[in-house]
């Protein structure tokens, strides 16, 4: 009893920490897009993207450390799924997303890339050794010179206008405290949830699939959630991409550098379900370039229909 009531607190906690930090995070992340001209999506992207992202990427590499390598595989593939699926359906059904042609002719086909490579190396090896590692983070390195050259032209092309925003300390004090807010938010979160699920006797690749990558998606989900109710459409969706390309290339990459990480079959399978649900979503969104809020519930529906799956399994 003892412990479930501090379980409680702990999602208690971690949530109120989630969505305040998630609150500021965005409001700076956006003054500091309108500071440097460079567009939010952009900022999505690379800054928003890599700071919800923290958990997947102490989780897995804690999980590597400690040879715990089904929960790292298990918690960025199954965050992946969550984030596309959940977040991405969520935020339709808030205000439909719309998605711009650029994001849908590189940005949502690399991260498909991103997973099928996923799929290549795990399925042709049945593990991610330090070669791998090193590969996946060479080719995150590239990605982050792109949006970075994006950035550059994006800035160049900018019109000059005077734009009324935070000074730069206070964008600096949100990024920096809404991050850590998302953080420590994630952790409470995490660690409360799981604490109940062991008192129901959840084996070990079913809380990583299930309450571990969704507690380390919370930041990616109520991001965007609080992105999309200020308007900032580009950001939300730039958030759930980028986060996605983060968690395989670097989040992976990190952590089999440090561990050769070991391949489950059902791995291989829930890298398959991800790049089925991408291409399902990518269809969606190309033929009117939106999110409906009706494509949205079909989404969550679908991810329902994974979470039976993987119960059953």
């Amino acid at each position: 009893m003892k412990e479930i009531v501090m379980a409680i607190a702990l999602l208690v906690i971690g949530f109120v920490l989630l969505i305040k930090g998630a609150d500021y995070f965005v409001d700076g992340s956006s003054a500091v897009a309108k500071k440097l001209k460079v567009p939010s999506l952009i900022i999505g992207f690379t800054i928003v993207a890599m700071g919800t992202s923290l958990p997947e990427c102490a989780v897995s590499v804690a999980a590597s450390v400690t040879n715990n390598n089904a929960l790292a595989v298990s918690n960025a593939v199954g965050s992946n799924i969550f984030n596309l699926m959940v977040v991405c359906g969520i935020c339709a059904l808030i205000v439909p997303l719309t998605v711009q042609v650029g994001t849908l002719k590189k940005e949502f086909p690399f991260s498909v890339f991103c997973a099928l490579f996923l799929l290549a190396l795990g399925y042709l090896g049945m593990n991610l050794g330090h070669t791998e590692g090193i590969i996946l983070i060479l080719i995150f390195v590239c990605y982050l010179l792109w949006m970075i050259f994006s950035a550059l032209k994006a800035r160049r092309e900018a019109v000059e206008e005077e734009i009324d925003t935070f000074p730069a300390w206070k964008c600096i004090v949100y990024i920096i405290g809404g991050a850590a807010a998302i953080k420590f938010g994630g952790d409470f979160v995490v660690d409360g949830a799981t604490m109940v699920a062991r008192s129901f006797g959840l084996t070990q690749t079913l809380i990583g699939l299930t309450v571990v990558a969704l507690g380390t998606s919370l930041p990616e989900l109520v991001t965007s959630i609080v992105a999309a109710k200020k308007n900032e459409l580009d950001m939300a969706v730039g958030n759930v991409v980028g986060s996605n390309i983060f968690n395989i290339l670097l989040v992976l990459g990190a952590a089999s550098s440090i561990s050769p990480i070991a391949f489950l079959m059902e791995n291989i399978v829930d890298i398959v379900i991800l790049v089925g649900f991408s291409i399902v979503v990518w269809l969606m969104v190309w033929t009117k370039k939106r999110l409906s809020r009706k494509e949205g519930i079909i989404m969550l529906l679908l991810y329902i229909g994974y979470m039976v799956y993987i119960c059953i399994r």
